[in-house]
């Protein structure tokens, strides 16, 4: 089905040329990276030389003042390509929104350039080891202290930590207000204060960098402070409907990498003297998981569409996070099945897109507190 998005001839120009960019400058270097646990910097450089990180941000920081199609295109065409590890989407599209919508002219200026570059790569620190999506619960604080604020806590399960040169991080700046007590920074690496775990281990996305965070008696001035003292946790919820639909999108290309995948090997692989595709439970099985990736796709296209119209879709979009993202992983699932005995061998491309697609339905937001935002909206 045709899709129902305006792309213009200047999107699909993109579109081919961040293609090519995958092609050559991600996928051949991608089980390495995946061995090492890490992305090379340099990939966030060359993106940045051409044009595709934070493509949105205005000319004269560095941007090309682009709509949110091409953001849509290059989270979708790395993920198309197998690269989904390369957080490229969430250094754009979730942390430098929030320097762009809260930031001074002073501050916009002092970062934007850097992380449309591909000089400073960005993270979110929000998660804390006992708060997990209640962020209002969170302990990590900052005290004022003349023109300065002292931060003490830390956070986890950071997404390109230890990649991150510039950290949005949210922390309490009066522990006794509840939500109205949280309040934005933007931390440097390299603060005093401010250190880093080592990688941790995960099931999947192993070429994605994730850290704890640690903060002790870490000094950050008081201009680093993002949207105003008090408002971390409005910016937050703000961003929160543009953040699950960029998650929305990476599942959704996903599981129509692995039906891809699947229809190819299916074509190939002979068992009983015939192809596997021959097979009624085989074509069954794929025109199962085709429908639901087809109905996924045409949801999400439609709340693109009223994503750049601007409207306040978070039902929607919650609903998009939690069944896309349950969808993504039962293609996984069941495409993997049809491979036998070499869907589980680390050579064949389905085996990764099995593990990676475990953590969609638990970061951003996991399905039960997706559930509870929906049930929400129907007033329960």
């Amino acid at each position: 089905m045709e899709r129902i998005l305006p792309f213009s001839n200047e999107h699909k120009m993109l579109q081919e040329a961040f293609s090519k960019f995958v092609a050559s400058e991600m996928v051949p270097y991608y089980d390495e990276w995946e061995e090492n646990s890490i992305v090379s910097r340099e990939v966030f450089r060359k993106m940045g030389d051409n044009g595709y990180l934070c493509p949105w941000v205005e000319e004269k920081y560095g941007g090309a003042g682009a709509d949110f199609l091409c953001s849509v295109i290059v989270a979708e065409e790395i993920a198309r390509q197998g690269c989904r590890g390369v957080f490229a989407w969430l250094h754009s599209d979730l942390v430098a929104p929030y320097i762009g919508t809260y930031g001074t002219d002073e501050q916009k200026a002092r970062w934007l350039p850097g992380a449309t570059s591909g000089e400073k790569i960005l993270a979110v620190a929000m998660t804390e080891p006992g708060a997990g999506s209640d962020l209002a619960a969170m302990r990590t604080k900052a005290v004022k202290d003349g023109n300065d604020y002292i931060i003490n806590g830390s956070k986890v399960f950071i997404s390109n930590g230890v990649l991150a040169d510039l950290v949005v991080l949210a922390v309490k700046t009066d522990p006794g207000a509840g939500a109205k007590g949280i309040t934005l920074f933007v931390v440097e690496d390299g603060t005093p204060g401010f250190t880093k775990s080592k990688q941790i281990p995960k099931v999947g996305l192993h070429a994605q960098d994730t850290v704890e965070m640690f903060f002790e008696d870490c000094r950050v001035p008081a201009e680093n402070m993002l949207g105003g003292e008090g408002n971390g946790f409005k910016c937050l919820m703000e961003k929160l409907q543009q953040e699950r639909l960029m998650v929305s999108l990476v599942a959704q290309v996903s599981a129509e990498r692995c039906l891809e995948l699947t229809l190819n090997y299916v074509k190939e692989r002979v068992v009983f003297g015939k192809p596997l595709s021959k097979f009624q439970n085989t074509q069954f099985t794929l025109a199962e998981i085709a429908s639901e990736i087809q109905v996924g796709r045409s949801f999400l296209d439609q709340l693109v569409l009223q994503h750049m119209a601007g409207k306040s879709i978070v039902q929607e979009v919650s609903m998009a996070k939690y069944w896309i993202c349950e969808m993504e992983n039962r293609v996984a699932s069941r495409c993997l099945q049809l491979f036998g005995g070499y869907g589980f061998c680390k050579e064949y491309e389905i085996s990764r897109m099995w593990t990676d697609a475990r953590v969609q339905t638990i970061y951003a937001g996991t399905s039960e507190v997706m559930k509870m935002v929906i049930s929400r909206g129907l007033g329960l």
